[in-house]
């Protein structure tokens, strides 16, 4: 059974979700708080969520000193992990952490054009092929609940990481205002994987606004990012 490890840390919120969706697609878990993580931690588990929230309050910027403990505490344990075949996947906060790490490819999760926290529902679009996403129909929706979730890259980036297979998922509609509408990076082998909505809200069809919303199945659109990563690993 393929072992998951969701880092927490002071400000994290959607932990308990987020684990919830990980048993649900057949992971063992463990939800470790960063002060008392080891390397240990990370060498057993095949997958590394870093989920939502306001990592430590969200001061300096989102990310930022989550970035800082984790490789104070941890070293490089992570990019280890990486190399050596393990999946990491980073929701909303989580994925403003992995661009810190450097784990995905380089860039930064600004305050959304709207200069506000937004709460929502997205459709989005598949683009490049992704494990996280082999379960999942070319357009589908997930809630989103970000205040900085606009992406931002250096001059040309964006286009070189659609065009190399790095965006995974774009917004259909741009609310943010993202370069190039993008919802979801990966790094170039598939295995890491950062996204601003929040897949663990949409779990089983009840989450939806809609009441009558039924998919294929007795589960939610997010229930396949896990599932897709659990296979993959399995």
């Amino acid at each position: 059974m393929p072992h998951a490890l969701l880092l927490k840390y002071p400000g994290t919120n959607c932990d308990v979700e987020t684990e919830r969706a990980l048993m649900a697609a057949g992971f063992s878990t463990q939800v470790q708080p960063i002060a008392t993580a080891r390397p240990e931690h990370v060498a057993k588990a095949q997958l590394v969520v870093f989920s939502g929230g306001f990592s430590y309050g969200d001061y300096v910027m989102s990310g930022r000193l989550a970035q800082l403990e984790t490789e104070r505490i941890l070293g490089d344990a992570l990019q280890k992990h990486h190399a050596d075949g393990g999946f990491l996947f980073g929701i909303c906060n989580g994925f403003q952490i992995l661009t810190k790490l450097g784990i995905l490819p380089k860039a930064s999760l600004i305050l959304n054009k709207s200069e506000r926290f937004e709460c929502m529902w997205d459709k989005l679009v598949k683009v490049a092929p992704s494990p996280f996403t082999a379960c999942l129909p070319d357009e589908f929706e997930l809630p989103s609940a970000h205040a900085e979730g606009r992406l931002v890259c250096e001059p040309g980036d964006a286009q070189k990481y659609l065009d190399n297979g790095c965006v995974a998922l774009q917004y259909a509609d741009n609310h943010n205002g993202s370069e190039l509408r993008i919802a979801g990076l990966q790094d170039p082998t598939g295995r890491a994987m950062g996204l601003m909505p929040h897949p663990e809200r949409f779990l089983r069809p009840r989450h939806h606004y809609n009441p009558d919303w039924s998919g294929d199945s007795e589960w939610g659109w997010g229930y396949y990012f896990f599932k897709g990563a659990y296979d993959a690993l399995k």
